[in-house]
């Protein structure tokens, strides 16, 4: 059968990568044309755009980039219809996929969605759309099974596929031995997969350095950004840049700054004591705040309902918070226990491993019934 994929960002690559392996486990002939990245590519589907080219954030942004965005998603529409799948697969990304999966809904097509949009954050008019375009939704976080059962709308709970994609036995010392790691302890920076966001988070966090002379820093960076980029910010030789490996970085780390996404759950599941930061611009925020309804930002105390991570959003980002945090998580033991016994909750509510295989026989399934 034919699957055509639509991932938009560096978070969606990686599970839409699991996805596809596991679709090609039970279906030996299968066909993928996809959106995506290196490791979607790297299991042998023809890639027609990367997310890189995608990945446009924050109001002001996107109205920016709207001529690009519309003739992205003209091109989506007819590279679809050219292709004509058995199964269009969303994975996230809403302001693009939603879009398609009404225009592949009214062209008869089936449409699955893996990893909800976060309609119970904002916008949560869209579960209507969701009902009408969208076959089957697969969710990956506790909560939302009995969010959609309140529009009378049934979906898949598969679990989180993160913990499809973390290999927690491997040993950190290749490593260190491979990015020329010293023995000092460390802290990981991990300041986002998209340029914008990188350009904002990554000079505030580098600047906590000469706070913390003891330590190494190391940054989590993405070879899709090059590294005359990373440097741009610090040229501190103390600053060390290992691209597009940042659960070896984890292993390693004794905490960590993270900008707020899929790398705050990320961090939490090697038990890493972190800082979650975030910073948009004035005017994407002051609208972020009057659509958005919850308490935090980080998935890691969305899931648990309570703070469990401390948030520096926009104006309580500065070098001296930072500082401040930073030095709790590498001294006070008792902050430090805490967390860590709150991510043990955290990790019992997500449930294990199998995400990727449950997602894939739901898809499979679905598509032989005509």
């Amino acid at each position: 059968m034919k699957y055509y994929i639509i991932s938009g960002e560096a978070s969606g690559d990686l599970h839409a990568s699991n996805l596809i392996r596991e679709i090609k486990i039970k279906d030996s002939k299968a066909v993928f044309r996809c959106w995506g990245g290196e490791m979607m590519e790297a299991q042998g589907v023809q890639l027609v755009k990367h997310y890189r080219d995608l990945a446009y954030m924050g109001f002001t942004e996107v109205i920016l980039n709207i001529r690009t965005i519309i003739n992205n998603i003209k091109f989506c529409k007819k590279d679809i219809l050219e292709f004509s799948p058995d199964a269009l697969i969303l994975v996230d990304y809403p302001g693009f996929n939603l879009r398609i999966a009404k225009f592949a809904h009214e062209a008869g097509l089936k449409v699955f969605y893996y990893i909800s949009p976060q309609v119970w954050a904002w916008k949560e008019a869209r579960v209507h759309k969701i009902k009408k375009y969208v076959n089957h939704m697969m969710v990956i976080l506790p909560f939302e099974a009995d969010f959609y059962k309140k529009y009378n709308y049934h979906v898949d709970f598969v679990g989180h596929p993160l913990f499809d994609a973390i290999n927690f036995d491997d040993q950190p010392s290749n490593f260190k031995l491979m990015n020329d790691i010293d023995d000092r302890p460390v802290i990981a920076i991990l300041p986002g997969s998209r340029k914008q966001e990188i350009s904002k988070m990554l000079p505030v966090m580098l600047s906590t350095i000469s706070f913390f002379k003891d330590y190494q820093f190391l940054i989590a960076g993405m070879k899709s950004n090059s590294e005359d980029f990373y440097k741009s910010f610090s040229d501190n030789p103390k600053v060390k840049i290992v691209y597009d490996n940042p659960y070896g970085l984890l292993r390693m780390a004794d905490a960590a700054l993270v900008t707020s996404g899929t790398a705050t759950l990320e961090t939490a599941l090697f038990d890493v004591p972190q800082v979650v930061c975030y910073k948009g611009s004035a005017i994407s925020f002051w609208i972020a705040k009057k659509l958005v309804n919850i308490k935090y930002i980080s998935l890691v105390n969305i899931i648990c309902n309570k703070l469990i991570v401390k948030e520096l959003i926009q104006r309580d980002f500065t070098v001296d918070n930072l500082k401040n945090e930073l030095s709790l998580l590498l001294n006070d033991n008792k902050i430090i226990e805490g967390m860590k016994s709150d991510y043990r909750i955290m990790k019992e509510k997500m449930g294990g491993k199998g995400a990727s295989a449950k997602a894939a026989e739901i898809v499979y399934s679905n598509c032989k019934i005509k």
